[in-house]
C-alpha cells in the first residue's frame, strides 16, 4: 500500500448494535477495496474482523478491529468496533481517534437501546457521522419504519442520501438522490448498473433530492445564495454542503445497504471517501496542557498510541494515531508519558491480523507496530523538541462484579499477571486486590464481559479459574452511647501483661458536639478532654479518639497502644466483619502495673473494650447503595420497574426519551450482583443500565439479622 497524505485519508469508526450486520458489512469493504477475494462468514469463524479464538467461539466481537482499504485514490482507515454495551471501553477508544462514526442499523428492528447508547458516545465525543440501514434483503426490513424512528430521535438532521426501491428477500435497487440515478446490484454483489431513475419513482427523489440540496444549503451562507439564484446546486456544491454539515453535526446521512448482498456497499464507499472530512479539516486536538495539536505533516512527530493487544506467534502489537509530524520506519522517540525511548522498528497498515510494511505515516493517519519495549495504551511518543502527552479516553464506570481466584494456588501470581494484561488490552476490565473483602474483585461491564475475560484466560493462558460472588463491603455503626471496660491481664513466669481501658463509645456526626458527661445505669461519667484526635478512615467516615484520663490512671505513652487496638478492630468489625465507622471513642480510665504494663497489653485491652460498647450500642449495619439508570423500551417498563422493586429498589423518577423510558432508582449494591443478565432477559436485550456509587444506608432489620446469623456461622466455621 502507498503512503497516503492526510488529504486522502479517512479514519471511520464503524458502529452498530449486536446483529445489526456491522462485521459482514466490514467483510463487504474489505471485498470491495480488494482486500479479499471472498468474504468470511462469523458462523464459521472467518471473518477478518473477529479473528481472536474467543471471537471465533463466541460468535461476537470482543476487541475493535482496524482495516484499512483503498479506495478510489482514498485511504479508508475502519476501526469495526464490538456491538455489545460489554464492551464499550473499544468503542470509546475507537471513537477518540476516528474522525467520522458509521452507525450500522437493522432494518428489521430499527433504532435499538444499544445503538442509542453509542450515539450519545457519537454525540459527546462531537464526531461527524452517518447512518448505513443494513439487512434491507430481510423479510421484515422495514426501511420506512426505520426512518420515522430516526427522524423522530434526531430530528431534521437526518437526511436520506438514499432510498431502497424493492426492499425485502430481492433487494438490488437502490435510489441515490445526492446522484440522482438509480443503481441496480447483480446478485453477486457485481458493480452495479447506473441508469436513470424511473418515470413513477421521479416526484419522491425529486423531493428527497431538494430536501438534501436545502440542508446542504444550510450550512454554507455562499451555497445558501446560489441555493436562492438558482433553486439547486450542483454535484460538488453539495458535496461541499454536506461536509460543512457533517463537521457542524448538522446533517446525519442516511444510506441504504445489504452487506451480505454487498448491494450499496461501494456506494456508501465513494461517499466516505469523497465527502466525509479528512484529519485535516477537523478542529485542532488539544494535548493535556491545553496546546492545539494539529495533523501537520511537516510538524514535529507526535504519535499517541490508542489500543494494544497480545497475539499469538507475534507478542503485543500497539495501535497509534499520528497526531502530528511524519512517522517513519527506524525512527528514534521518547515516551514522554513514561520518560523513556523507544525505536519504531517497522510500520504497519492492518486489515485485521493481516499486516502490511509500509515505510511512513503521515499525521492524521492510523496504523501499528511491533515489539516496543515500554509502550503502553494511552502513552504518546514524540520527537525530540516535542513534548505533548494526550488523555483522549474517559472509560465507563464498570457496572458487574465477580470475585476471582486460580483453582491451584499455585497459579495466583500467574493469575495477577494476566489480569494485569487483560487490563491493559480493555481498560474496562478492572481488578482489585480487596483487603476489606480478603477476595480479588474483578470488575466489568456485564456477564459477557467478564464471561470472555475468564474463557480467554482458561483457555489462552491455560489458569483454570472460579468466579463467585463477591462479599459486599458493609460499614457498621452505632446508633447510642455506650460503655465498656476490659482487663487484659497474663502471667505465665517472668514479666506478664497486665492493661486495663475504660471507655465510652457514640456515633460521630460532623458539627455535633461532645457532651461533658455521659450516664449509664445511674452513673455519671464526667469527660475532661486532654486530647482529641480526628482521623479520616481509607473507608469513609471518620473516627474520633478522645484521651479524658486525668491522675494518672494511663500513662501517656500508652495511649497509641490503645488507639492501634480500637482501629485494628475498626478495621474488622464486631458484627459482619466489615470496616465500622463514624465512632467517637472516650478513653476516660484505666489501670496499669508498673512492671507488667505494656504496649501490647494495652492495645488488647483497647480493641476488647471497644468490641464490647460497640455490641452494647445498638449497633447497625450499613450498605453501599447506587444510582442507577435503565433505558427501557416503553413495552417493558412495568416488567423492569417490578424487578427493580424486587431488588430492593427504591424508584427516583421517570422521564420519557422518544420512544424509550429512562427510569432512575437507588439500589443496594448486594441486589445488583446479576442485574445485568436479568436485565437483558426480562427486555429481549433491548435495555441498559448504568450506575454509580451514591453512598452508605442502613439495611432493613431482616436483612440485617441474616447477615449477622452469616457471619456468627462463617466464624464458628473457622474456629
Amino acid at each position: 500500500m502507498k503512503v497516503y497524505q492526510t488529504k486522502d485519508i479517512r479514519n471511520i469508526a464503524l458502529l452498530g448494535s449486536s446483529g445489526s450486520g456491522k462485521t459482514t458489512f466490514a467483510e463487504s469493504i474489505l471485498l470491495e477495496g480488494g482486500i479479499i477475494k471472498r468474504r468470511g462468514s462469523i458462523d464459521a469463524g472467518t471473518t477478518v474482523s473477529d479473528y481472536f479464538p474467543v471471537e471465533k467461539e463466541y460468535g461476537y466481537s470482543v476487541f475493535s478491529t482496524l482495516i484499512s482499504v483503498e479506495f478510489n485514490d482514498r485511504k479508508l482507515n475502519f476501526i469495526d468496533c464490538p456491538g455489545s454495551d460489554d464492551f464499550a471501553g473499544a468503542i470509546i477508544s475507537a471513537l477518540t481517534v476516528a474522525d467520522t462514526a458509521v452507525m450500522t442499523v437493522n432494518a428489521q428492528y430499527g433504532i435499538e437501546v444499544g445503538m442509542i447508547n453509542q450515539f450519545r458516545l457519537i454525540e459527546k465525543l462531537n464526531k461527524p457521522s452517518l447512518f448505513v440501514i443494513n439487512q434491507l434483503d430481510s423479510d421484515k426490513a422495514d426501511y420506512e419504519h426505520t426512518i420515522a424512528q430516526l427522524k423522530e430521535r434526531y430530528g431534521s438532521k437526518i437526511v436520506p442520501v438514499q432510498y431502497p426501491l424493492n426492499p425485502g428477500p430481492n433487494f438490488d435497487t437502490i435510489i441515490d438522490v445526492l446522484m440522482m440515478k438509480m443503481y441496480k446490484y447483480g446478485k453477486e454483489g457485481e458493480a452495479p448498473v447506473i441508469s436513470d431513475i424511473p418515470e413513477d419513482e421521479m416526484d419522491r427523489a425529486k423531493a428527497l433530492h431538494q430536501a438534501l440540496v436545502e440542508s446542504a444549503a444550510e450550512n454554507d451562507e455562499a451555497l445558501m445564495e446560489m441555493f436562492f439564484d438558482k433553486g439547486t446546486l450542483t454535484e460538488d456544491e453539495m458535496r461541499s454542503g454536506i461536509r460543512a454539515g457533517l463537521l457542524a453535526r448538522s446533517i446525519i446521512p442516511v444510506f441504504c445497504i445489504s452487506a451480505v448482498k454487498c448491494v450499496g456497499v461501494s456506494r456508501a464507499m465513494e461517499f466516505l471517501g469523497n465527502v466525509v472530512p479528512s484529519p485535516a479539516k477537523l478542529s485542532a486536538v488539544l494535548d493535556e496542557k491545553g496546546n492545539e495539536v494539529v495533523p501537520d505533516p511537516t510538524a514535529l512527530t507526535s504519535v499517541y498510541f490508542f489500543k494494544s493487544s497480545v497475539e499469538p506467534h507475534i507478542g503485543e502489537v500497539s495501535y497509534f494515531k499520528v497526531m502530528s509530524g511524519t512517522l517513519q520506519e527506524g525512527t528514534d522517540l521518547d515516551n514522554t508519558t513514561r520518560g523513556s525511548k523507544e525505536r519504531i522498528q517497522q510500520l504497519f497498515v492492518c486489515a485485521g491480523q493481516t499486516r502490511t510494511a509500509v515505510p511512513q505515516m503521515v499525521a492524521g493517519d492510523l496504523g501499528a507496530t511491533v515489539k516496543l519495549k515500554d509502550v503502553r495504551r494511552g502513552n504518546t511518543l514524540n520527537a525530540k523538541g516535542s513534548n505533548h502527552t494526550f488523555d483522549l479516553v474517559e472509560y465507563p464506570a464498570p457496572k458487574y462484579r465477580r470475585a476471582i481466584k486460580a483453582k491451584n494456588e499455585a497459579d495466583t501470581e500467574k493469575l495477577s499477571e494476566s489480569l494485569l494484561r487483560m487490563h491493559e488490552e480493555d481498560p474496562t476490565w478492572v481488578v482489585e486486590q480487596s483487603k476489606e473483602l480478603r477476595q480479588m474483585i474483578v470488575l466489568g461491564q456485564g456477564e459477557f464481559h467478564l464471561r470472555t475475560l475468564k474463557w480467554r484466560i482458561e483457555h489462552n493462558d491455560k489458569i483454570e479459574i472460579d468466579f463467585m460472588e463477591p462479599r459486599i463491603p458493609y460499614r457498621e455503626t452505632i446508633t447510642k452511647p455506650a460503655r465498656a471496660d476490659y482487663r487484659h491481664k497474663k502471667q505465665s513466669g517472668g514479666a506478664g501483661q497486665f492493661g486495663e481501658v475504660h471507655l465510652i463509645v457514640e456515633p460521630y456526626e460532623d458539627g455535633k458536639p461532645m457532651p461533658t458527661s455521659y450516664k449509664f445505669n445511674g452513673q455519671e461519667f464526667k469527660i475532661t478532654p486532654r486530647d482529641t484526635q480526628e482521623i479520616n478512615l481509607d473507608w469513609g467516615g471518620k473516627l474520633i479518639f478522645v484521651n479524658s484520663i486525668v491522675g494518672g490512671a494511663i500513662d501517656a505513652r500508652f495511649m497509641p497502644a490503645i488507639l492501634k487496638g480500637v482501629m485494628s478492630r475498626m478495621e474488622r468489625g464486631p458484627l459482619t466483619g466489615s470496616y465500622a465507622r463514624d465512632v467517637r471513642v472516650i478513653v476516660y480510665d484505666g489501670k496499669m502495673h508498673p512492671v507488667d504494663s505494656n504496649e501490647v497489653s494495652f492495645m488488647l485491652a483497647g480493641r476488647n473494650a471497644f468490641s464490647e460498647a460497640f455490641k452494647n450500642a445498638v449497633p447497625k449495619v450499613l450498605e453501599p447503595v447506587y444510582n442507577v439508570e435503565v433505558s427501557v423500551p416503553a413495552d417493558y417498563m412495568g416488567d423492569v420497574i417490578s424487578d427493580l422493586q424486587s431488588r430492593r429498589a427504591m424508584i427516583m423518577g421517570m422521564d420519557s426519551k422518544k420512544g424509550y423510558e429512562l427510569i432512575k432508582a437507588k439500589v443496594p449494591l448486594a441486589e445488583m450482583s446479576s442485574y445485568s443478565t436479568a436485565l437483558s432477559s426480562v427486555t429481549g436485550g433491548r435495555a441498559s443500565f448504568i450506575m454509580s456509587f451514591s453512598g452508605y444506608e442502613l439495611v432493613p432489620g431482616d436483612v440485617q439479622e441474616k447477615l449477622l446469623a452469616a457471619y456468627a456461622a462463617e466464624q464458628e466455621a473457622e474456629d
